[in-house]
């Protein structure tokens, strides 16, 4: 295993965003129709908050919706907005930090995902899933 690769080599590049007009119900549509548990929220380029679909399930029943269906009860999303929902201390790494670096924060951190930041403009995320997958390609 390279000891210095850097995250832009497994990161998504093909970025999923939410914007602050956005509401809670395309959000959780986005989540399961793309089988993703992260989403960052921007305006034009700049992250401004992270999205999980853990903070969803937090205020509402998403879970216990089937996940074929495309019915959504908007009832409790009606309630909040994606600013109010979302994680607003975004922590990032750069597309040059090391799989190693970025791997030791997800451990040492409460949280699944990372937007990668080069120059104020987000150009990927990377997830523990990202990790795991490297690993195992690793073995």
């Amino acid at each position: 295993m390279k000891k210095r690769m850097p995250i832009s080599t497994i990161m998504t590049k093909d970025i999923i965003t939410l914007n602050l007009t956005d509401n809670l119900e395309t959000a959780e549509l986005l989540f399961k129709k793309n089988n993703i548990r992260h989403i960052p929220v921007v305006s034009g380029d700049k992250i401004i908050g992270m999205l999980s679909y853990t903070d969803l399930l937090r205020i509402s029943f998403a879970d216990a919706v089937d996940e074929d269906e495309q019915d959504v009860d908007t009832v409790v999303y009606n309630m909040f907005t994606i600013e109010q929902v979302m994680a607003k201390n975004v922590v990032s790494v750069g597309s040059n930090s090391t799989i190693k670096d970025v791997a030791e924060m997800l451990a040492k951190k409460e949280f699944h995902a990372l937007p990668v930041v080069d120059n104020n403009k987000l150009v990927g995320i990377v997830t523990t899933t990202d990790l795991i997958n490297f690993l195992i390609e690793q073995f």
